[in-house]
């Protein structure tokens, strides 16, 4: 090749192209997230450089001043009209900010506000070597039982990394149910998951199990993030576009303009169905719905109890408020294939969560098969697909999250020798022990029984009622079975707390700090609220039940 040949060839390559153009954000639309992100980066920061002794109050103050700044920033997107007439997309087409985004980011900020309260307890377990200790490892690199770790616990070490993985969690819960592209989706759905993934193999006792909670977790939760990702490639096959709008275009077969390069592709339906299907099914892994739910028990049994308490609310109330705007948004023209789908995984989610937790002999196993079966509730009202639906599906995440935080926060107090005593026959007589403990956590199965004048009842009729106008009465039917069978369970821990005799042997119950004691006063003053006065926050619901596309 001539001198010549080579030199056009570089010529014709670096010939002026057009200027790409610099990305433009709206800051201020997504200022909640960002200043999330940016805490907890300044907590990384706070790691390398404050001194160890000072670390656990800088972690707390940047955590508190940030969750509260971020729900502050959104309650005033949502008056400045960002829920209803403003509503639309930002970050280039990435993140859509609407009702049901801001009223999902508003639920998940206080539950991480709240449960921080538990990851920051302090007062439960007793003084180690003249040094007060949290729920979490002394130091997490070490091998549990190991010269190494009980070197820790003597010099009073403690993981304050804790603090910068939940708001990390956060920030990627507060992007998931908001995501308007696959793309922005997975990567969000990253960024909450790993952090869990480290906390919970962080407990201060029982590490072993606490470890294996953690491998179990990951690994499945693995499986799900492929299969979601195998999905998207398959839908971006389909549509050409990662963007939410765009597909659904495709879908209801309304689109102009044609990717040539997936002339092929585009319109094929088995693409469309499989793809739908794997991203769906990422999902339900995330909710903990049948038959996706085999890690929630262990789980939520090996990991520290305030990390439970969380993840349980939070994690919920995000892939909720996923598969909702991937129902609605993208695959409103897909109704007739995923309703009847949804409506055998909605059954099986509710029976079987409500008849194995009658099995149950502890009390974070039995709260996680409850959790399962409220799963399958709130699909009722995922069935819906009308703006009922989705305003009775937000009311119930909001009113779940703060009982659930509450219920797991009370498991903490209960203790013996080796920690929290979590076998139900150890919660005999605990009404007679500790009444107060005894009764808070009379009130919050009260709720997840679905008892009137709490927030479970106000919840659950706003979902079946979305559900039975849906078309869905059948499913109403079987909803209040397993109702039925739940409050069983929830009954028989009330009855064993109250009318059984206590062991001489038994626990005792630990008097918490300050931030316990609040994270279990949000918790019923939420559920009692919720559930004698409902409307104003049913309203609220209905006008932030408008997803925008």
């Amino acid at each position: 090749m001539s001198a010549t040949a080579v030199h056009n060839l570089w010529t014709t390559a670096a010939d002026p192209i057009s200027k790409i153009d610099a990305p433009k954000f709206e800051y201020g639309q997504l200022s909640p997230t960002l200043i999330v992100v940016g805490a907890a980066i300044v907590g990384v920061l706070v790691e390398a450089i404050v001194p160890r002794k000072s670390r656990y109050y800088a972690q707390m103050f940047v955590s508190v001043v940030a969750l509260t700044a971020a729900f502050a920033a959104v309650i005033a997107l949502a008056t400045d009209g960002y829920a209803t007439t403003k509503a639309g997309i930002a970050a280039m087409g990435a993140i859509a900010v609407d009702g049901p985004a801001l009223f999902l980011q508003g639920t998940i900020l206080l539950a991480g506000l709240v449960g921080l309260f538990t990851f920051a307890e302090r007062r439960l377990d007793p003084e180690a070597h003249g040094n007060r200790v949290d729920s979490f490892a002394a130091q997490a690199a070490s091998v549990p039982g190991s010269d190494s770790e009980k070197a820790a616990v003597k010099a009073g070490f403690t993981t304050t990394e804790v603090f910068p993985l939940l708001l990390f969690a956060v920030a990627g819960m507060l992007i998931f149910p908001s995501a308007n592209d696959l793309l922005t989706l997975f990567v969000a759905l990253e960024v909450f998951s790993l952090p869990l993934y480290l906390l919970c193999a962080l407990a201060r006792r029982k590490r072993l199990m606490s470890q294996e909670a953690a491998v179990k977790y990951f690994l499945l939760g693995a499986f799900a993030s492929a299969f979601t990702l195998f999905g998207i490639a398959l839908l971006y096959g389909y549509a050409g576009s990662m963007s939410y709008a765009t597909i659904a275009q495709v879908v209801d077969g309304t689109v102009t303009t044609v990717n040539p390069a997936l002339v092929d592709t585009m319109g094929n339906d088995a693409l469309l169905l499989v793809g739908a299907a794997m991203i769906i099914m990422g999902l339900l892994f995330k909710v903990g719905a049948v038959p996706f739910h085999m890690w929630t028990p262990d789980v939520y049994q090996g990991a520290p109890t305030p990390v439970t308490g969380f993840m349980a609310a939070a994690t919920k109330v995000a892939a909720f408020g996923a598969l909702l705007r991937i129902l609605y948004v993208v695959l409103p023209g897909l109704r007739w294939d995923w309703r009847p789908v949804m409506w055998g995984v909605a059954i099986v989610t509710m029976l079987g969560g409500a008849i194995v937790a009658i099995t149950q002999t502890d009390i974070k196993r039995l709260l996680a098969y409850s959790s399962i079966a409220h799963a399958g509730f709130i699909l009722a009202g995922v069935i819906a697909t009308t703006p009922d639906g989705v305003s009775s599906v937000l009311f119930y995440l909001g009113a779940y999250s703060f009982v659930t935080i509450g219920a797991f926060a009370v498991v903490t107090l209960v203790r013996d020798a080796g920690g929290e005593a979590t076998h139900l026959s150890k919660w005999a007589g605990l009404g007679r022990r500790s009444p107060l403990v005894a009764a808070v956590f009379a009130v919050f199965l009260l709720a997840f029984a679905g008892i009137p004048l709490t927030s479970g009842f106000a919840g659950k009729f706003a979902v079946f009622k979305a559900a039975a106008e849906g078309g869905a009465a059948p499913l109403v039917v079987v909803g209040v079975i397993s109702s039925a069978i739940a409050a069983f369970f929830y009954i028989r821990v009330i009855v064993l707390m109250f009318f059984s005799e206590p062991r001489p042997e038994g626990p005792t119950v630990a008097v918490p700090s300050a931030l316990t004691t609040t994270a279990i006063g949000v918790g019923v003053a939420v559920t009692l609220v919720l559930g004698v006065a409902p409307q104003y926050f049913l309203d609220l619901a209905n006008q932030a039940g408008v997803f925008v596309r």
